[in-house]
């Protein structure tokens, strides 16, 4: 079979040939040639700042806290305790805000004697529209009597929310 090549393909295979195996050499540029500097022709000049357009935090709340009570889960008004006794108080609520609850949220005592609780706890973090479970454990006075401790929802800007919580009990 005949092969019959054109000079173009002729000059290719040459130019191949010519560089197979020498990628071993550095390159060299040719000698005769002037080497000029590279100087830039313009400097750049920022313009005025552009305005930082970044959504920053705003220092107002853009969500409504809100809580309802739905009912007792424990320990309904007038249960009738022992002095001293333990007790463990839960209420169901639910969240009905537009803001969800965090560590940021608690009750706080506003009304009645502490019955031995800390005066600040957390609020149970829920979502919107959720219900939630509120504990607090209290301890009944020594005194007979009968016993009222309410407490109010707050948000994270100390702001009360919300239907008061509370509970009542007769110390005999």
């Amino acid at each position: 079979m005949r092969v019959w090549l054109k000079p173009a393909w002729l000059v290719l295979l040459f130019l191949l040939a010519a560089c197979a195996g020498r990628a071993d050499l550095p390159y060299v540029p040719p000698t005769g040639f002037p080497v000029l500097p590279v100087t830039p022709t313009k400097t750049f000049t920022p313009g005025p700042a552009q305005p930082d357009l970044t959504p920053q935090p705003s220092a107002t709340q853009s969500c409504t806290s809100g809580l309802i009570y739905l009912e007792d889960l424990s320990l309904s008004d007038g249960t009738v305790v022992s002095p001293g006794e333990s007790l463990d108080k839960r209420w169901r609520v639910e969240n009905s805000g537009t803001c969800n609850w965090d560590a940021r949220y608690n009750l706080t005592l506003v009304s009645g004697p502490d019955l031995g609780a800390s005066e600040n706890q957390a609020l149970y973090p829920a979502r919107i529209g959720s219900q939630a479970e509120l504990r607090i454990q209290f301890t009944a006075p020594q005194e007979p009597g009968t016993y009222r401790s309410a407490w109010q929802a707050h948000d994270p800007q100390g702001q009360p929310f919300g239907d008061e919580v509370y509970i009542e009990i007769v110390v005999q």
